[in-house]
């Protein structure tokens, strides 16, 4: 055998209608950062789950440490030295930091029970050992974590005795700038004890910087397997993609003056009297760093939180939104930034997933047809191309790029004249990525008016039409597009500048 940690060799994985894997060959050394790329649907998350044990594999072998496994579950690639650190934390809210950290595996006294003592110790000692020593409670519930702070406990839990190999599922997806950059500070630590690590992310511009080498996937079949040294971001698209995309997106300016949305004085728990309007067919982007209180501004919109006062006006009507059925009626809708848990039941198929915001509609009698239903979404589904092998697929078992996709179709069918968008290519890749700001400016040219929240800036400044920068619950002006730089919002975002 090589000298390979880990060596994949002719892996080869099917689903009903769909060929995932083919002859898919990879090894990752000791000290070495492997990184995973291709578009959603391109096999990546199918390669980890075969080396996480959630997947059997149909065809090849896998070595670890130079012993062939055949992970028939997560706990036998875990025992075996195989980890991985999940894109969404998987944390039991009534339990310690410490014992989520430990869940499966406590460490136990004579007699059974389990010693908190020594879990304790543990787990200090794995916060001091990589850098997250006072960052992260031990002893707090796991219902009280921040998104960061869970993602702490999965980055320990997968780091305790006997890992061998650790993979990051888009690691820095729901992390701020410091944040994952005290990520990358620990990667490259684990490449200094020796660890193989393997980095799945869409972020290219982070598996340029963490990188030793790429892996590029295309349809479930590797398409570049190449030194980071000695290839770039471009190269890396084109073997993802098969084509070249271009930098950012470019957008028709907006002439309409219809106004859709006026919000005056809306105050909130998070909010202390904000004001703006969104007019047909424009593209409005919110900018801010995580805290400002964008999401929790899309959700008063949209009758998840409470509104305090103000007003907001549809097409210049005053409605009261106290539920997101009250913003539907009012022809509102929103797609959430945390897809999975907000915005998708993973368990039901694509087409009710599709169907939600239409139901009232297609039901006769209070019962729902499933043909109304497909003869409703079916066009939007073939629209967006939604990769699925039926229209009966579970969402979750969709790539993430798909689940997206699913949620937009649904705003495609209901057709509102306002679309709140909150990370709309959040885990995303790039291919779909530009097919979704297609979608967004042709939604915009229609006549909906479209409030966009993105984190990032090439995003902002490509499809907005103009920007609003939030800071802390409070607002700037409007940013028209000509005048509209990083330096400009980012100053704000951070209050060392008016905007």
């Amino acid at each position: 055998m090589s000298s390979a940690i880990l060596d994949v060799q002719g892996v080869g994985k099917s689903f009903p209608g769909v060929k995932a894997l083919s002859d898919v060959n990879m090894k990752v050394h000791p000290g070495e950062v492997v990184a995973f790329v291709g578009e959603n649907g391109a096999g990546k998350s199918t390669l980890l789950k075969i080396l996480c044990g959630d997947y059997t594999l149909d065809e090849g072998t896998v070595y670890l440490d130079g012993a062939e496994v055949s992970h028939a579950s997560p706990l036998e690639a875990r025992d075996a030295g195989f980890r991985l650190v999940r894109q969404e934390p998987e944390i039991v809210p009534h339990i310690s930091a410490a014992e989520n950290i430990f869940i499966g595996e406590y460490p136990r006294l004579p007699g059974g029970r389990v010693d908190h003592a020594e879990m304790r110790r543990i787990t200090t000692d794995l916060l001091e050992r990589y850098g997250f020593a006072g960052v992260l409670d031990i002893d707090a519930l796991g219902r009280t974590l921040s998104p960061a702070q869970q993602h702490i406990v999965e980055i320990l839990r997968a780091l305790k005795e006997g890992v061998k190999v650790v993979a990051f599922d888009e690691p820095t997806s729901s992390l701020t700038t410091k944040e994952a950059d005290r990520l990358f500070a620990l990667i490259r630590k684990l490449r200094e004890e020796g660890l193989g690590i393997i980095y799945v992310s869409h972020r290219l511009h982070e598996v340029m910087a963490i990188s030793d080498r790429v892996v590029v996937l295309k349809d479930g079949v590797p398409t570049g397997n190449l030194m980071i040294k000695d290839t770039d971001e471009e190269e890396i698209v084109r073997l993802m993609v098969g084509r070249e995309l271009a930098h950012g997106y470019k957008r028709d300016e907006v002439t309409t003056d219809e106004v859709v949305l006026e919000v005056e004085n809306l105050r909130s728990r998070w909010h202390d009297g904000i004001s703006f309007q969104i007019r047909a067919g424009e593209i409005v982007g919110f900018a801010g760093l995580v805290g400002a209180g964008r999401t929790e501004l899309a959700k008063v919109l949209f009758g998840e939180f409470e509104k305090e006062g103000g007003t907001v006006k549809i097409c210049g009507d005053v409605k009261d939104i106290r539920s997101p059925a009250d913003a539907i009626a009012a022809n509102i809708g929103f797609a959430p930034e945390n897809r999975k848990a907000e915005g998708l039941i993973l368990v039901r198929s694509v087409i009710e997933n599709a169907s939600m915001a239409v139901y009232s509609a297609l039901a006769r009698f209070g019962i729902l047809r499933t043909q109304q239903m497909v003869d409703k979404v079916s066009p939007f589904v073939r629209q967006l191309e939604i990769k699925t092998p039926s229209m009966e697929q579970e969402v979750g078992k969709l790539s993430g790029g798909n689940q997206q996709k699913v949620v937009l179709a649904r705003w495609l069918a209901a057709a509102p004249r306002l679309l709140i968008l909150d990370e709309p290519t959040r885990a995303v890749d790039v291919g779909a990525k530009a097919e979704i700001y297609r979608l967004i400016d042709d939604l915009a040219k229609q006549g909906m008016a479209i409030m966009m929240i993105s984190s990032e800036m090439p995003e902002l400044l490509s499809m907005s039409d103009r920007i609003i920068v939030m800071r802390d619950g409070v607002i700037s002006d409007p940013i028209e597009k000509k005048d509209a730089t990083e330096e400009a919002i980012v100053n704000f975002a951070l209050g060392t500048k008016a905007a």
